[in-house]
Formats: structure tokens, sequence, C-alpha cells
């Protein structure tokens, strides 16, 4: 039996209706029928699938609702997508709403549960520990919060199910700046903010310029996390936290989930040059370690794979074929002098921990 999982991000509805990829079938099919296309890279070479999420144990995961309407998202460096970047907030509006359409038919159809509360995750929680073939349990969340076109529409959001969001991707947002370029909050990013404190909605700081995360933690004084975010002294970059960042969110009770885009592992990394030799899953136990080692404990570190995020293996560790090769990371941990217990807090404690207490009752 595979150790339980969850996963703190993945991009499936944007998989699924962006790329045209049934994540109903085996990886291996999709595959299959991604032979011989051109216009991404990593068709072909997906890395999971919803049948494949089940074999690596993966009982809850935190799944996004992607669209950029910035008024500066094509000038992110590296990352200019014609399927993620909109004319304006009320389109990326659209298309956040295609991908939550897509969860809602996927939980008529028996594939996931929808997790709103801290109650429905303990009974998910338990009922998958018992049923072969339970659903995938899913806590929505939001990759840049241009979808909310005002900062008044955060209910409408909170009432479709919405529970975390990070206020900007790549570039600049209309809320706040992300990685590739920096800058402070807008004034509408301080009145989300107040909205998302006001609503118990939980700040994914992920993606967050340097500048634009400082004042959100200043203005913001509701629960945050990280769901994908690894560690700059170990690979430079602006996209990675800085340790006095790691510091600032362990204060807050924050968990981080390391990622596993392997851009995000390697130094100097180049996108569709360098090839997965160069970086095995041990470099994600390295942050992992870091992380560990900055907490004095095991308490907030975790897993926010990003797999499927717009890569598939040709941007991976060598050693990780599909998502349940995460499982290779509990002996490589072990080897480190981490005990099962501590494990167990980094594959689903923490963030069950963090989740329980920071989902509405």
């Amino acid at each position: 039996m595979p150790r339980p999982l969850f996963d703190a991000h993945l991009d499936l509805a944007w998989s699924a209706v962006f790329f045209n990829r049934d994540l109903t079938l085996e990886v291996e099919e999709v595959r299959r029928r991604e032979r011989g296309m051109t216009d991404e890279r990593s068709r072909g070479r997906n890395t999971l699938t919803l049948p494949e999420l089940r074999r690596a144990g993966v009982r809850v995961c935190v799944a996004t609702l992607l669209a950029r309407a910035g008024p500066e998202q094509k000038e992110a460096a590296g990352y200019n997508r014609t399927d993620l970047d909109y004319a304006n907030p009320t389109h990326a509006y659209a298309a956040a709403h295609a991908q939550l359409s897509y969860y809602r038919m996927l939980a008529k159809q028996g594939y996931i549960r929808i997790i709103r509360t801290s109650r429905d995750l303990d009974a998910h929680w338990l009922a998958a520990a018992r049923e072969a073939g339970a659903p995938l349990g899913v806590i929505l969340s939001m990759e840049g919060a241009d979808p909310i076109v005002t900062p008044d529409q955060a209910a409408e959001w909170s009432d479709a199910g919405l529970r975390a969001v990070g206020l900007a991707h790549y570039g600049r947002g209309q809320y706040a700046y992300g990685t590739g370029v920096d800058g402070p909050l807008s004034a509408g990013g301080v009145e989300l903010l107040q909205q998302f404190e006001r609503l118990g909605m939980i700040l994914d700081v992920t993606h967050l310029s340097d500048t634009s995360m400082a004042e959100a933690l200043d203005v913001f004084g509701g629960r945050v996390l990280a769901s994908h975010h690894n560690c700059r002294a170990l690979v430079p970059g602006d996209r990675q936290l800085t340790d006095d960042q790691i510091r600032q969110l362990i204060s807050r009770g924050a968990v981080i989930g390391t990622a596993l885009d392997a851009w995000m592992l390697y130094p100097n990394w180049i996108r569709g040059q360098t090839q997965p030799k160069v970086v095995g899953l041990d470099a994600a136990a390295d942050h992992i370690d870091r992380v560990c080692q900055l907490a004095g404990n095991a308490s907030h570190a975790a897993i926010g794979s990003d797999l499927d995020g717009g890569f598939g293996v040709e941007q991976t560790p060598w050693d990780l074929n599909t998502i349940a090769d995460l499982q290779k990371l509990s002996p490589l941990l072990a080897d480190r002098g981490y005990s099962d217990a501590d494990i167990d807090l980094i594959f689903h404690g923490n963030w069950l921990r963090f989740f329980r207490e920071a989902l509405p009752a």
C-alpha cells in the first residue's frame, strides 16, 4: 500500500479543459493519444490522471482555477501562454468558470469529492482509508486572482467553494506582482486581502514577488500557506523562497509544499534544453529537509507537486515517470534520519492539520 499523500497543488482542470486531456484514462493512454502532437513540449509526457493519482496514494489535493488578465501578464519572463492570458478580467472570470464546471461535473460523476469544510475533510479522509477506489478529495484554489473581477466579488467565489487564493501568477496581475517582476500590491490587492480575511479565505503566497509578499503578509491577518514553493538558498531565483521568508511563514503557522518542476530543483535549468538526467528526486528531498531544518521540526514541510502543471517528464527529475513515483521520497527521507511519523507529516499530516484548522467548520 502506498503511503497516503495530500498534494497541495495540481492544475487538473487546466490540464483537462485547455490541453483537452481525458483525465479519467490511464496515463499511458493519454500519452498514446498525444503522440505526434507538437503544440506543447509536454504532449505525450503527462505525469498524472485520476487513476494514477489513486495509484500514487493521493487522497486529497488542492486543485486550481488558473487564468490571467493582468496589465503586464505577457511581459512575464519566460512564461507567455495564449491558453492562460486573457484580454481582461471578465474573460479570465469566464475561463475560470469553465474549469470550475469541470470539477463540478467530475463530482457529479463520482470521480472527485469537493471539500468545503473541515468536517468534509475529516469525513473524506476516513472514507478514503476504507473505500477501495474512493474518489479524489479536492479543495479548490485559484492561482492568480485575476478572475476575481472586483474585490467585492470574493464572496461569490467563496460561495462557489473556493477556499484558497494566490494573488498573482507570472508577471503583474491586477492585484499584485508575481514571478519574473517585482512591485507592490495594488489598492485593489489590499482591499481583496481584507475581503479574504473577512470571509476566512486562505492566502497562498506562491508566485508573489518579494515586495508583494512582504506587503501581503503585513496586510493580511488570516491563514497563509505556500502551496508549491522551493528554497532560494538551494536554487537561486525569485520563484523560490528565501530563508527569511520561510521563517516568517513558519511563524505564521504556514505549511510549504515542495514542487517537482525540475527548473525549481536544479540551478540554471533552461526550459526546452536542460535534460532531466541532471536532477533526481533527492533534490526534492533537499528542499523538504531545508524547510525542516529552518523550522527545527518536520511540521511545516509538505508536497505541492505541480505535476501536470503545463509540463511533463521532459521537466521532472529523471526518476519520476508519473506522480506515483512521489512514493520514492519516503526512503530518501528515511535515509536522512526522518522517522515514519515525520514522513507521514510531510506526506499528508501537515496539510491535514493546516486545512482542518483553516477551512470553515
